[in-house]
């Protein structure tokens, strides 16, 4: 795909007769000569308040035309970024050594960074994508060269006045939508490949300097026997965090089914918990093709479609899901080196490939630098002791990636947009072939609702796993769930397989993934498919999905236990679901406090005022609660398992177990050290939590914040506080969490209440009074009402954008 020229026809600025754009929303585009050509784009943005943008064209090109020029208006730093990214040229305008983080898995050195996605370059990985049957439909295809098209159109006809960002050289017209498919294909390998890059980069045989060995544990097992007992040592919470699967990035969903709402169709409440800066923020906006197509919600910086929203029929939203995307295989050597031997004991050689980065030095001299990676059949050979792959003398490691296989993410997400009920809504998904990572959780216009996880899975069967484990991928199974399959036979025995149904090979089909349809209620909070509701079970899966009858987080309880707990008193109603999302309970201090104990273990320790506080604390996030501090610094300390509970977790009451606090020891020593943090943190016992927990986006004012901590304490609305730059005078500035919040409502005249906020607001540029404007909404616990109708759509208007180009 060539870069998209740049021959613009005409571009009108239609004011409303009373109402226009605030002066300082940013600079007015200028119009561009006219050409006497007929124009290949044709579309028009209408911005309402909030500055969402209402995008409506007779094509698929120019809905993404007008889709670019919109995203670029509001969040062209990040956008920007996510392209520079994609060309794999941080280093040349970024410096070699700075670091790269997504604030979710791919953390790793510019250098780094720019290696991998030059050697996907260099074997031409997307552009061979491009052409296969893995790869995006016609639709697709013209929806990117479109919205790449309108990228490069408002660089053009506008100045970016965005600090962060503004004079940037690296910033031109010249976007390609090659360059937007790489940053597609890099977002797909968020849980996969993604959490991998240093360890690929930095990837060489064992030496005697660097055998290859996890620190902790450098005696490897040998056979099962010893792997069994090995496992028991393993720390599990930190190889979960070395795989990515420790992280908080999640979501919340709930959609409640005819059965159990008050409109007798169905509602959702949708918030997922992604970062407040950089590459994977939502972006709001509605696409229209009159007669066609009409979708609205949110987008991630780079995506054309709605990731997550609704249509007249069905709204949908996401949360990640626990299956793991990818196998690691472990090939046995016959000594330190790339050599490793296959079936029959035939060796073969690992491909050692080079790459070549240009970088910018000190001096701001350009110079390339060589960096290698090695391969097999199945992918990158990783290097990567603390996670127990490491390469040593007797083995190495390379990862297959699942979602490394495919493009077809985009045609996913637009066949979703299309559907005509939850029913359709999967049937579309599966066709797409391409949900990369997330659960789907929606509602529909008829009352039914629909849980499933139908991302892209490997298709590694639990028979498949037990004949091809490996000692120390044993281990990995036992401890994460992550089975490490025998490399010798990853082209045999062990390769993955296929299902008839799936899109392509070497995934499972809908057969062999979890869903349920139904008229009650059904939820997700990143918790495993196993429990969609408090009395349905879904079981029999494939472990590589996730756990059944395993213990639940304290925010899937809390999400759950509103439901159970609305259902006792009436149905739940438009008002009432969205209400949930403010409502800031904590379900591990409503388990903690029950027959006194939280009280209890704060006495033992003596500390008089902290106790008062926490004792008359009302048990919830909310801006006005006293005492929340206490409680978070408290559960973030307290022991776990057994050495908390005295009721452990029980399968068979899996929404109310593991319970009854233990008052011991250590338990106080926890509380004690709870207390002491705060104390040396230098805030007062009794402060308000919204003078300790404001906003932390750049340019927001310290706007309270109801919501905390997620899956210990049990915050539905969960935040935190990650490399905060803004208001870090205060304890906990907010970078992360609730983010694109939806409650849509299918009523029961046939209308559609979708009901929004997006918490750190569209535009990115501090200078726009739409950079924090739905932040101090959220601070004020209020909703937006997304304008759906064009009726709506003229109420809400501010400023109509004409797009004409080629």
């Amino acid at each position: 795909m060539g870069r998209v020229p740049l021959t613009v026809a005409a571009l009108l600025v239609v004011p409303l007769l009373a109402t226009t754009a605030p002066a300082d929303a940013g600079p007015a585009p200028r119009p561009s000569q006219a050409a006497a050509d007929p124009s290949a784009y044709d579309a028009t943005v209408r911005i309402t308040e909030h500055g969402i943008p209402h995008i409506t064209a007779d094509d698929w090109g120019s809905l993404g035309y007008g889709s670019g020029y919109a995203v670029a208006a509001s969040s062209i730093c990040n956008l920007a970024d996510t392209l520079l990214t994609a060309r794999g040229q941080r280093s040349k305008y970024l410096g070699p050594d700075a670091r790269y983080d997504d604030r979710v898995s791919m953390r790793a050195s510019n250098l780094e960074v720019d290696a991998l996605v030059t050697d996907l370059r260099n074997r031409h990985v997307v552009e061979d994508l491009l052409a296969s049957p893995a790869g995006p439909s016609a639709r697709a295809k013209e929806m990117v060269e479109g919205y790449v098209a309108g990228i490069n159109r408002w660089i053009t006809d506008n100045t970016i006045t965005d600090p962060a960002c503004a004079g940037a050289e690296w910033i031109t017209p010249t976007a390609t939508t090659t360059d937007l498919w790489y940053g597609v294909y890099l977002a797909n390998l968020l849980a996969s490949t993604g959490v991998f890059v240093s360890d690929i980069v930095g990837a060489d045989p064992a030496t005697l300097d660097d055998p290859g060995l996890p620190v902790s544990l450098p005696d490897l097992p040998t056979n099962n026997t010893e792997a069994r007992s090995y496992a028991q040592k393993v720390d599990r919470d930190a190889l979960l965090a070395e795989l990515g699967q420790d992280s908080d990035f999640g979501s919340n969903a709930t959609a409640i089914g005819g059965d159990d709402s008050s409109t007798q169709r169905g509602l959702l409440l949708g918030n997922p918990h992604f970062p407040w800066a950089g590459r994977y923020k939502f972006s709001q906006q509605h696409l229209t093709i009159p007669g066609e197509y009409d979708v609205a919600g949110a987008s991630l910086i780079g995506s054309p479609v709605v990731n997550i929203g609704w249509n007249k029929d069905v709204a949908w939203s996401h949360t990640v899901s626990t299956a793991y995307r990818f196998t690691p295989y472990e090939y046995p050597t016959p000594g330190p080196g790339s050599t490793y031997l296959s079936a029959n004991g035939i060796r073969k050689q690992a491909e050692h490939r080079f790459v070549d980065v240009e970088v910018k030095r000190p001096n701001g001299s350009i110079e390339t630098v060589q960096e290698d990676l090695y391969r097999t059949p199945q992918g990158y050979v990783t290097d990567s002791p603390s996670k127990f792959m490491g390469w040593t003398a007797t083995s190495f490691w390379a990862i297959r990636d699942a979602n490394a296989e495919h493009l077809r993410t985009i045609d996913t997400f637009l066949n979703m947009g299309e559907a005509t009920d939850v029913r359709d809504l999967l049937r579309r998904q599966d066709l797409g072939g391409g949900m990369p990572w997330v659960n789907t959780t929606a509602a529909d216009r008829n009352g039914d609702v629909l849980y499933a996880d139908h991302s892209v899975v490997p298709h590694v069967t639990n028979g498949k796993v037990q004949r091809c484990l490996t000692p120390v991928g044993l281990v990995l199974k036992s401890v994460a769930g992550l089975p490490g399959l025998n490399g010798a036979l990853a082209d045999g025995t062990c390769n993955w397989g296929t299902d008839t149904e799936a899109q392509r090979p070497g995934i499972f089909g809908d057969s062999h993934l979890p869903d349920v349809v139904t008229r009650t209620w059904v939820m997700n909070a990143n918790d495993s498919f196993w429990t969609p509701n408090d009395k349905l079970r879904l079981e029999g899966y494939p472990d590589i999905i996730g756990c059944e009858k395993c213990k639940r987080t304290m925010r899937t309880r809390m999400v759950q236990q509103y439901v159970v707990d609305r259902l006792k008193v009436g149905p739940e109603t438009p008002e009432t679901l969205r209400g949930h999302e403010y409502e800031n309970r904590l379900r591990a201090a409503e388990i903690m406090r029950a027959g006194g104990k939280l009280d209890t273990v704060c006495a033992k320790t003596g500390e008089t005022a902290a106790c008062a506080v926490l004792k008359a604390w009302d048990g919830h996030s909310d801006i006005d609660s006293v005492g929340t501090h206490l409680f978070e610094a408290f559960v973030t300390r307290a022991p776990k398992g057994t050495g908390l509970w005295a009721v452990p977790f029980r399968p068979a009451d899996p929404l109310n177990t593991p319970r009854t606090m233990k008052t011991g020891p250590k338990v106080v020593d926890a509380m004690q050290a709870a207390i002491d943090a705060v104390r040396n943190a230098g805030v007062a016992f009794d402060a308000p939590w919204g003078t300790l927990q404001v906003a932390g986006d750049r340019g927001a004012a310290p706007f309270p914040l109801g919501g905390g901590e997620g899956d210990l304490a049990g915050n539905a609305n969960a935040l935190a506080s990650r490399s905060a730059t803004t208001n870090t005078d205060h304890y906990k500035p907010i970078t992360y969490g609730s983010s694109h919040i939806q409650a849509v409502s299918y009523l029961a005249d046939g209308s559609v209440l979708p009901m929004t906020i997006l918490t750190y607001s569209q535009y990115e540029d501090p200078a726009s009074p739409w950079s924090t404007d739905q932040t101090q909404l959220y601070s004020q616990e209020q909703w937006v009402q997304f304008p759906w109708t064009p009726a709506q759509v003229q109420q809400q208007l501010v400023s109509t954008i004409v797009l004409t180009g080629s």
